[in-house]
């Protein structure tokens, strides 16, 4: 809209509304994040792993790629983009984890050779964890074909979330700090007038004095 006041900037914030901005967007992900650690662990997963598991995993990877997609059209629109693109990594990564977590947990459940150990909820997300950071400590591994194309699975779409869906929020930001005529990440701040304007008086007022 034509007339409209761009944002301040958040250097240009005053330091109290400032904190309170990244507090925020801080705040937001770690709420989420626990509230999905506390539904891993709070709801019933007593069924069998089947087809539908599979159906589910697919439609939670679906609704994941899907999350992806919303905060990078939310942060490009964003009045604050960086601390935007902070709160959608922050959000995207632990569902993605959770999800192959109870996944590999209604596997362990459903038959006792898929793993190496049986694996208590702690364990399936411990085991999440080790595959996605690539660390592998070799205490439970995958058994069958079906737990070893589960981890393969796993490991494409963790290697998809760190390049391809990191680089598309990064490229939002940028996005975003462009339309408001901002430098990106990396870039430099152009001076404003009022900066050159000082700056010129200065100068004019020194060449006085020396005349």
């Amino acid at each position: 809209m034509r007339g409209t006041k761009p944002p301040p900037e958040l250097a240009d914030l005053s330091r109290r509304r400032r904190h309170l901005l990244l507090l925020r967007a801080l705040l937001r992900p770690v709420l989420t994040a626990t509230a999905l650690v506390v539904a891993y662990y709070v709801l019933p997963m007593d069924q069998p792993f089947s087809a539908r598991t599979v159906i589910t995993l697919v439609i939670g990877l679906l609704a994941v790629s899907g999350l992806v997609a919303w905060q990078t059209r939310t942060i490009t629109r964003s009045p604050y983009p960086r601390l935007k693109g902070i709160e959608a990594l922050a959000t995207v990564f632990p569902l993605f984890l959770l999800l192959f977590a109870a996944a590999y947990f209604l596997m362990a459940r459903s038959q006792a050779d898929f793993f190496s150990e049986p694996l208590t909820r702690t364990d399936a997300l411990y085991f999440t964890v080790t595959v996605f950071s690539t660390v592998g400590f070799g205490d439970i591994t995958p058994k069958t074909q079906g737990a070893r194309c589960a981890v393969m699975v796993q490991m494409f779409g963790g290697m998809v979330m760190l390049g391809v869906a990191v680089r598309v929020i990064v490229g939002a930001v940028g996005m975003g700090l462009s339309k408001q005529g901002q430098p990106p990440a990396g870039g430099h701040r152009v001076a404003r007038p009022r900066h050159r304007l000082h700056r010129r008086n200065r100068s004019v007022r020194s060449s006085l004095r020396q005349k």
